[in-house]
């Protein structure tokens, strides 16, 4: 989701400045901890989390760009108060964090969210001890509240009854719907985005994660549902034990045994690919990420060569799954389709160049420096990005695809994704297909997004520096972008493992090719 490398070229420049002090600033802030001897239930004492919880409003309330974007001052008060409200107690690290998330939640920023400490993170990487909620669900709905969760996904492979399309109604005798709108109030979303919410809990194994964090881990789960032939009934069901799981542990072996360079070519395979389709005349462009090492600038120009060579009329860009990353990437994709010059934002600023909490800030040297170089403050007290304020940006001309373009969104399309769908949404040949976006159509907070990481407890959060105003002529409602063309979830789809989506595109490919 990080937009923070679009700074590439910019920090190439500031590097020089300090390459004589790599050695001095390179300083371990965390002391490492023993795998065996971190205990994730540790108690901490009510004045232990007010110092973190000190730090945490502190450094948001002072640095944070877009925290009274959405929610106004004096209620974004009440709900620090009322976090802080809550800290009569010890807690222990999942304890706090919940509170953390359910607060910091409500600045509706996706950029800002809540992560374990280093120590809590390495000890769930080192152990297989954790038996997990076994259902995975797919959620969606209007602009309501999410009303239908269906089973996307089942661990317990041997269950021949909760299978994929089996509509679930309770859990525990807790209506979906008021588990999945409980769950929301933790998760972080730019403005008013019911999506990203319902994608986020879709996510596989996201639901089950959100259902223990806040309930706890059950001995066996009470499923009321529908099955595919409309019957209501219910079953208890055992969480999943992946010490039992032969099957998997075997998977991961297998994949552990190609060679790195095999498994780094499927990786990369599976973030950025293309196919051409012959015979439809059609090109495929999937693209899970934007992030850097992908060497997507050398796979964007190969494959728009390829696709100018094949002939294809329509050239179908898959971003359901892609969580931005560079700018710089996502960028040179819109040259690639864009018909005339576009700018990425109508304004770029942050609050302060400095801050009282750098102690507790990553990277805080870097980044002070290159908002001192690369900012100035102008009459509005902000510090402003110049640069990419005033500068547009040409269309390719090799390799430039003038055809149709069909372009997938969806809850999961988010940041630097953002940022290229509305850079040609607007053009004739370009038609947005799917469900509105995760990432605001109108802008977010992000840029630089550095972790603060809490004295205490050692709990992260990351923190926004800078908020960017896409394009100020459009409404400032809280949404994502829309789609032309939506294509909404069905149980039936859910059912079959169909890809509803595409379905959609390849029946406009091919009205497109009967005409």
């Amino acid at each position: 989701m990080i937009m923070c490398e679009n700074r590439d070229s910019y920090l190439k420049t500031l590097y020089r400045y300090v390459a004589g002090l790599s050695v001095i600033i390179c300083i371990c802030t965390s002391c490492s901890v023993a795998k065996s001897s971190f205990n994730p239930s540790k108690q901490y004492s009510p004045a232990e989390l007010q110092k973190d919880y000190a730090v945490f409003r502190g450094a948001l309330e002072e640095s944070h760009p877009g925290i009274y974007w959405y929610t106004p001052k004096e209620l974004m008060d009440e709900y620090f108060d009322w976090g802080e409200a809550r800290l009569k107690d010890s807690m222990n690290e999942d304890e706090f964090k919940k509170t953390l998330s359910y607060v910091i939640a409500k600045i509706n920023c996706g950029h800002t969210v809540v992560r374990n400490s280093k120590e809590y993170s390495r000890f769930q990487d080192s152990t297989t001890r954790f038996k997990i909620f076994p259902l995975s669900m797919k959620i969606w709905s209007g602009n309501e509240p999410p009303d239908t969760v269906v089973i996307a996904a089942n661990l317990n492979r041997k269950d021949s009854i909760l299978k994929r399309g089996v509509i679930v109604k309770k859990i525990n005798h807790q209506p979906v719907s008021i588990l999945v709108d409980t769950f929301f109030k933790y998760i972080s979303s730019d403005g008013y985005n019911y999506t990203h919410k319902q994608q986020s809990l879709s996510n596989r194994g996201s639901f089950g994660t959100a259902y223990t964090t806040l309930f706890g881990l059950k001995e066996n789960y009470l499923i009321d549902f529908i099955d595919s032939s409309g019957n209501e009934n219910s079953i208890k069901i055992l969480p999943y034990n992946p010490r039992t799981d032969t099957a998997n542990r075997a998977a991961i072996a297998r994949f552990g045994k190609i060679p790195k360079e095999e498994r780094r070519r499927q990786l990369l395979q599976s973030a950025r690919s293309l196919r051409i389709d012959s015979a439809n005349k059609a090109a495929f462009l999937d693209l899970g990420s934007f992030t850097r090492g992908l060497k997507l600038k050398r796979f964007f120009r190969q494959s728009f060569k390829k696709i100018q060579q094949s002939g294809a009329k329509s050239l179908v860009i898959d971003v359901r799954g892609n969580g931005g990353g560079s700018v710089t990437n996502s960028t040179i994709l819109s040259k690639f389709i864009a018909n005339k010059k576009f700018k990425l934002a109508d304004s770029l600023y942050a609050h302060r160049r400095n801050s009282d909490y750098k102690r507790y800030i990553d990277n805080y040297f870097f980044n002070r420096l290159f908002m001192v170089l690369m900012t100035k403050k102008k009459s509005d007290g902000k510090f402003h990005f110049g640069y990419f304020e005033r500068h547009y940006f040409k269309p390719k001309k090799k390799g430039h695809f003038d055809g149709t373009v069909y372009i997938l969104i969806g809850g999961n399309s988010f940041s630097a994704t953002t940022l290229f769908a509305q850079a040609i949404k607007d053009q004739q040949n370009v038609i947005i297909v799917g469900e509105e976006t995760g990432g605001g159509a109108y802008g977010n907070s992000a840029w630089l997004i550095p972790d603060a990481t809490l004295p205490i407890t050692g709990i992260r959060f990351r923190l926004p520096l800078f908020r960017l105003v896409i394009n100020k002529n459009i409404p400032k409602d809280g949404k994502g972008i829309q789609p032309e063309i939506e294509v909404k979830p069905t149980v039936d789809a859910i059912r079959r493992g169909a890809d509803f989506k595409m379905e959609k595109v390849m029946e406009l490919i091919n009205a497109a090719n009967n005409r």
